[in-house]
C-alpha cells in the first residue's frame, strides 16, 4: 500500500491550502485600532513621548499642537483632572499619560463614562519614563471619569 496520496489529491490539498492563505492572514492581522486625537502643546516633550507610547502600541494619532484647555472643556473633561494633554478615542476623552492598556480595556468594555484621566504627570506613567528619569517609578492611578464629574480607579500602578 502507498503511504503517499495520488498526484491528483495532493495537486488539490495544495490549491485548497493557497486559496486558504487569505483567510488565515486575515484572521492572523492585528485588529485595527481607531484613531487618537491629541491636543497638546508644540513644545512639550513628554506629550511626545506619550504618543510615541500610543503609536508602538499600534494606535494611529494625529496632533494638534494648540494647547489642550479648549478640548478639555470641550471633550466633558473636568479641571480637575487635568494634565499636560487631551485626547479623544472612540467617543471617550483621555487626560494625560494613559497606559495604552487602559485605553485598550477601556475601548474593549466601553463603560459609560467621558473617559480615563492620570491627573498631573507622575513620574513612571507612559511619556514620564524617559531615561532623564533615572528609571523612578512614582505609584498613580487611572481614574474612570464619569459623566456627574465623580471618578474612581480604574487601574492603580503602584
Amino acid at each position: 500500500m502507498n503511504p503517499l496520496p495520488p498526484p491528483w489529491s495532493r495537486r488539490r490539498l495544495l490549491a485548497a491550502s493557497l486559496a486558504a492563505l487569505p483567510l488565515l492572514a486575515r484572521a492572523a492581522a492585528p485588529e485595527a485600532l481607531p484613531l487618537v486625537e491629541v491636543w497638546k502643546s508644540p513644545d512639550c516633550g513628554c506629550c511626545k513621548d506619550w504618543v510615541r507610547h500610543l503609536e508602538a502600541s499600534g494606535f494611529r494619532v494625529r496632533l494638534h499642537d494648540e494647547g489642550n484647555t479648549d478640548a478639555r472643556a470641550r471633550l466633558g473633561m473636568p479641571i480637575r483632572y487635568g494634565s499636560c494633554h487631551t485626547a479623544s478615542v472612540g467617543g471617550y476623552a483621555l487626560e494625560g499619560h494613559v497606559p495604552a492598556r487602559e485605553l485598550r480595556r477601556l475601548l474593549k468594555e466601553r463603560p459609560a463614562a467621558v473617559g480615563l484621566a492620570v491627573p498631573a504627570m507622575p513620574v513612571g506613567s507612559p511619556g514620564m519614563d524617559g531615561p532623564e528619569y533615572q528609571g523612578r517609578r512614582d505609584p498613580y492611578d487611572v481614574l474612570l471619569v464619569q459623566r456627574d464629574g465623580s471618578a474612581s480607579v480604574y487601574q492603580a500602578y503602584r
